[in-house]
């Protein structure tokens, strides 16, 4: 086979680096926005909400995408969308003006990485498959991993409005070397697209995303979390049936008959579920119990970003010697035992020791994902590799919204039932004080411990999830692809 494209698989890149670190980028900003455009919580979260929902929508039709267009012509319209949205966020005169520039960079960046994927997979020899990928999980982790630490700087220092003038540069660099350098090398050949798949798909990917990322908010017994997560499941579930009968399916189902596809899916379901809750609990715990900054924050969080950025090549590499089934083992075992860890975590522990934990709970996860992702799409003809791609990357949408509504949840829940028994406690032993102001003073610190009971039972529970993916790993054979697949 040829030598790889390096230099085009160089810009793609850097442009997927630039969409995925937007991914993380404006967390940290949400309540400096919130203040300025003088918006509720529900309406701030929008912002990340309507990301989130565009990328569900957008993502399963992916594999259409890849298939009907060249990858230069993907990529340059992709780029140019999410510039266009970056402009937009950055001189947005009003609250909606903003999550409209959200939007419209979600379009260019949910096809972002389906398509680089698409294109490893076509563009590297069979044996070199897994160092290919392991460079790529570099981009896919590091780049919202060190999105906090970024934020959290600016922030502190200037306008949230910097977030997006840093990142406009960046996203103009590809779109310009692409209009000049980029070649084709994925096959294209004539698909149709089934415009009611479609619809069924952005009723049931969307209505499940949006349904879990407010159900912490509004509650789940709300009417709008009820409705939104029913409709979700019925549109699925239609959408399944539907892609099960049609000859050109606008996401092909029938990929899970191959075995190690089916088991990598499942056990990416459940790690993108204890990874994410990870990314959102330990800096609800930093920040809200321990009081520490949003750049301290982001700085606890860094090394483990960087962990992820130095072994992912590594791990590549020794996919590619020794498969996946070992990693995969090895790096559970290492997340699950650091996950039970934090969920020791107390109102004094050192920051040391929390970033310490943090840092190898993600030198864990390095380990895992892109080998075994890999391992699944091996299985998988040529022709379905846009299929196994949007796939992948529609599950770990929906799992890692879900997991983190799931997770959030189960903090909340645990929080209020152990303040309320505190509560009985104190006052049936008439320790309780009866004076407001003292009350104040007991509930704030009793909300304090509540939350830290939350989060670490919430850990206990990621722990748990994570042994079941372990357990998974077990039943892991490596695949060697037939090189006509190439």
């Amino acid at each position: 086979m040829k030598k790889p494209p390096y230099g085009m698989i160089a810009i793609l890149f850097i442009g997927a680096f630039v969409a995925f670190l937007n991914n993380t980028l404006l967390n940290v900003a949400l309540p400096t926005i919130m203040i300025e455009f003088d918006v509720t919580p529900s309406q701030v979260q929008w912002l990340t909400t309507g990301y989130m929902l565009v990328n569900g929508i957008l993502i399963p039709a992916s594999a259409y995408f890849i298939q009907k267009f060249k990858n230069k012509t993907l990529f340059i319209t992709a780029m140019s969308l999410f510039s266009l949205g970056t402009l937009i966020a950055w001189i947005a005169p009003g609250f909606w003006i903003l999550v409209a520039g959200r939007m419209i960079q979600a379009c260019g960046s949910a096809i972002m990485m389906p398509l680089l994927m698409n294109v490893m997979l076509i563009a590297f020899p069979i044996e070199r498959r897994g160092t290919a990928m392991g460079i790529f999980g570099l981009v896919m982790i590091m780049a919202p991993a060190i999105g906090p630490t970024l934020s959290g700087f600016i922030v502190e220092n200037y306008s949230w409005r910097v977030l997006f003038a840093v990142i406009l540069p960046f996203a103009l660099i590809p779109l310009v070397l692409a209009i000049f350098k980029l070649k084709n090398i994925t096959p294209q050949r004539e698909v149709t697209l089934d415009k009611f798949s479609h619809v069924l798909s952005s009723v049931g990917f969307g209505g499940l995303l949006y349904g879990f990322s407010v159900a912490g908010d509004e509650g789940w017994t709300s009417w709008i979390v009820v409705a939104t997560l029913g409709l979700g499941t019925i549109g699925l579930v239609w959408f399944i049936l539907r892609q099960l009968r049609l000859p050109e399916p606008l996401l092909e189902f029938r990929i899970y008959k191959y075995p190690m596809f089916a088991l990598a899916s499942a056990i990416s379901i459940v790690l993108s579920a204890a990874m994410f809750s990870g990314m959102i609990l330990t800096p609800l715990y930093v920040q809200t119990i321990r009081g520490f900054s949003p750049l301290d924050s982001g700085l606890l969080m860094l090394p483990g970003a960087l962990v992820m950025a130095v072994m992912s090549p590594i791990t590549g590499r020794l996919f590619d010697a020794f498969g996946a089934k070992w990693l995969a083992i090895s790096g559970l075992s290492i997340s699950a035992i650091t996950t039970f860890a934090l969920s020791g975590l107390t109102l004094d522990t050192s920051y040391a020791s929390i970033m310490f934990l943090y840092t190898m709970r993600m030198f864990g996860f390095s380990m895992i994902m892109m080998p075994v992702m890999t391992n699944g799409l091996n299985q998988l003809d040529a022709v379905l590799y846009p299929h196994g791609t949007a796939m992948n990357n529609t599950l770990q949408q929906v799992s890692g919204a879900i997991g983190s509504a799931i997770f959030l949840t189960i903090m909340n829940a645990r929080m209020s039932k152990w303040i309320s028994n505190e509560i009985a406690i104190q006052r049936q032993s008439g320790e309780f004080p009866v004076d407001e102001g003292a009350q104040q003073v007991v509930m704030e610190e009793l909300s304090r411990v509540g939350m830290l009971e939350g989060i670490t039972f919430s850990f206990f529970i990621a722990a748990i999830v994570t042994i079941v993916a372990l357990v998974l790993s077990f039943f892991i054979k490596r695949v060697v692809p037939k090189r006509e697949a190439i």
